[in-house]
């Protein structure tokens, strides 16, 4: 029988588009004599669908009209149920729709690609590909991030960090701060998005400040960071998990402006179909040959030291001046699974979402040889009750 693969995408998240044109390549890319596709929609209201008019693309033009055309569905969060049910239980007969055998999540942005939609996946159980919930985490959040990056001596830009509620109550004491630790021009990101939503530089007091109030309108969590003023940016995907990996070759970005856009992204001259595949790049980028090397061996220990898993893209800064190269940030749920770059690397896009099904699967393997509880009952024997005034459970 043919391995069952539900592909999730969509999601409550600023990037629930491209996750759609990514997921919707992916979709395409899986060999069908070896799988069967199942494909779960999330809404930007957080509800899940599935039919066959989720493979069209062009169908999430008229959102209201395809949702007329499709199911909608769910999962118990039960271990060992990796049953999708429908909603609406039919009169006669199971409301069980298919049985999933793995996922793959393409789900890219807050509330999927930071570890809650890995949670839910490992309270059921089902193998799926891609980093699991500690990693995903670690990786989207860019404060996390550079403190476990710093901590194993790799190589980031000087930053500050903060809340929202620190940003209205210590205005004045961050300023301070941010121009004596760094000084213009800088760089304000919210912490825990990606697709240069919400990101601006700032040359001045004035900018700054309208910066940071910009960005705390996506994130509780602020980090502003030292900007490389003559930057080169690089990019480089990593495949395997945090024992067994390879780097691809280095792509350059060409950026319309001083920072890489959404629209440099994303839209490419495309109308937003093509996703990541579409930007403006140099494949492979033009460096010299010990700098490609250090850049795919500090993508390659990014991956590593933040125990990531199947395919992630590790974005980094080259300072045309000095030479110096800093890791700016992973994408763990990378826009179009840098297929392009695997492409170019020797590996085809339905070879690459070959080897994250066979990750999933030896994951859980793996995982399944791990000692999760023991097979003991302390209450049988008396234990767990001392302490209580009543000895009596539920007291």
């Amino acid at each position: 029988m043919k391995t069952n693969i539900g592909v999730f995408f969509g999601g409550r998240s600023t990037e629930h588009e491209i996750s759609v044109i990514s997921a919707s390549q992916a979709m395409h890319a899986i060999n069908r004599e070896k799988y069967n596709v199942t494909p779960i929609y999330i809404t930007k209201q957080g509800r899940w669908y599935t039919g066959d008019a989720l493979l069209d693309v062009a169908n999430y033009r008229d959102v209201p009209a395809l949702l007329k055309n499709v199911e909608e569905v769910y999962m118990e969060p039960c271990y060992g149920d990796y049953n999708l049910y429908r909603k609406k239980k039919p009169m006669f007969g199971s409301n069980v729709l298919t049985h999933l055998d793995v996922v793959i999540p393409v789900l890219h942005g807050s509330n999927g690609e930071d570890g809650i939609f890995e949670g839910v996946l490992e309270t059921i159980g089902i193998p799926y590909a891609g980093c699991n919930t500690l990693s995903s985490a670690n990786g989207m959040d860019k404060i996390t991030m550079k403190m476990i990056l710093q901590a194993c001596d790799i190589p980031v830009v000087d930053y500050v960090w903060f809340t929202d509620k620190q940003w209205f109550a210590q205005r004045e004491e961050l300023i301070n701060k941010i121009e004596t630790k760094i000084g213009y021009p800088v760089i304000v990101k919210p912490a825990n998005l990606g697709s240069s939503v919400g990101i601006g530089r700032a040359t001045n007091r004035e900018e700054l400040i309208e910066r940071i109030d910009g960005a705390e309108i996506y994130s509780t969590r602020i980090i502003v960071e030292d900007m490389v003023e003559e930057l080169q940016e690089i990019n480089c995907s990593v495949l395997g998990d945090c024992d067994e990996y390879q780097p691809s070759v280095l792509e350059e970005p060409i950026k319309s402006g001083e920072i890489l856009s959404y629209e440099d992204k994303y839209m490419g001259g495309t109308k937003g179909t093509k996703g990541m595949q579409a930007s403006q790049k140099r494949i492979p980028a033009e460096l010299p040959e010990d700098e490609t090397k250090r850049i795919q061996h500090l993508a390659c220990e990014t991956f590593r030291v933040l125990s990531c898993h199947g395919v992630s893209r590790v974005d980094v800064i080259v300072d045309r001046k000095t030479r110096n190269i800093y890791v700016n940030e992973i994408n763990t749920i990378p826009g179009s699974l840098s297929f392009y770059l695997w492409e170019a690397t020797g590996i085809s896009f339905k070879q690459l979402m070959d080897r994250l099904v066979q990750l999933a699967l030896k994951r859980k393997r793996e995982q399944g040889m791990k000692t999760v509880s023991y097979d003991h009952n302390i209450f049988s024997l008396g234990g767990g009750i001392k302490g209580g005034k009543t000895g009596k459970l539920g007291k």
